[in-house]
């Protein structure tokens, strides 16, 4: 009976020894999945902005009181290059992307310097009409902004407050004050980078530079004549931009 216990730890001593000279195995831990950052719109974020406005200023009627003959001109339309900068903030629930965006812009679009034929005079003998600007080259917006994103595409409408100091009929001094008015449009962006966004809108402006009606001038005969203008004034705007994303 004593044999059989020293025959079994013979045995398990000499399984032991069997397995120690087994060649061992390593298990290495798996490599970790890495997953590419979701992108969102949600920040702030600062740019540069530029383009072009195509701006038509009001017209501008004189009545002859003793003949009873209007004669109306048109200050045209005047053309050129808008840029600046803009700064915003957006905020993204679900593929709905809301913001709002403030920009100021230089606005060359110009100075119409009217001639309307005939020298024009106040009571006091000043000339009016000759050489007159209808731009102070401000151009500003404070919009707000809703669209729906593709992932990192973005297409939006835009709407809100414009302030510009372009317009104005080239006849009276205060013509190249800065009025208010307000804008609609729309856009799309794209972000190709984390950070970094390109995108282009164009906006439709109108600027309310309020009514010139009645203004009593004489011409060099002193004839009296009613000089009268139209009320607003409205501009097309295409820009292109880019943004930094906070």
């Amino acid at each position: 009976m004593r044999s059989l216990p020293l025959a079994l730890a013979g045995v398990l001593a000499a399984s032991t020894a069997f397995a120690a000279d087994l060649p061992s195995r390593k298990y290495e831990a798996p490599a970790p999945v890495v997953y590419a950052p979701v992108f969102t719109w949600t920040g702030f974020y600062i740019g540069l902005n530029a383009g072009g406005a195509f701006a038509n200023s009001r017209d501008v009627t004189f009545l002859n009181t003793r003949t009873g003959v209007a004669t109306s001109f048109g200050s045209g339309d005047n053309s050129g290059f808008v840029g600046g900068v803009q700064a915003g903030y957006n905020w993204q629930f679900g593929s709905f992307v809301a913001g709002v965006e403030a920009d100021i812009d230089y606005a060359d679009l110009g100075r119409n310097h009217n001639d309307f034929g005939v020298v024009y005079y106040d009571a006091f003998g000043t000339p009016y009409g000759v050489g007159r600007g209808s731009s102070n080259h401000i151009f500003g917006t404070v919009r707000g902004r809703i669209g729906y994103a593709f992932d990192r595409a973005l297409f939006y409408v835009t709407g809100g407050l414009a302030y510009a100091g372009f317009g104005g009929g080239g006849f009276f001094n205060n013509n190249d004050n800065v009025k208010a008015g307000w804008t609609i449009g729309g856009g799309l962006e794209y972000a190709f980078t984390p950070n970094w966004t390109a995108k282009i809108e164009g906006l439709y402006v109108n600027i309310d530079r309020g009514n010139n009606d009645g203004n009593l001038v004489y011409t060099a005969a002193r004839v009296p004549v009613t000089v009268s203008s139209g009320k607003n004034n409205d501009a097309g705007v295409v820009r292109v931009g880019v943004n930094y994303k906070f």
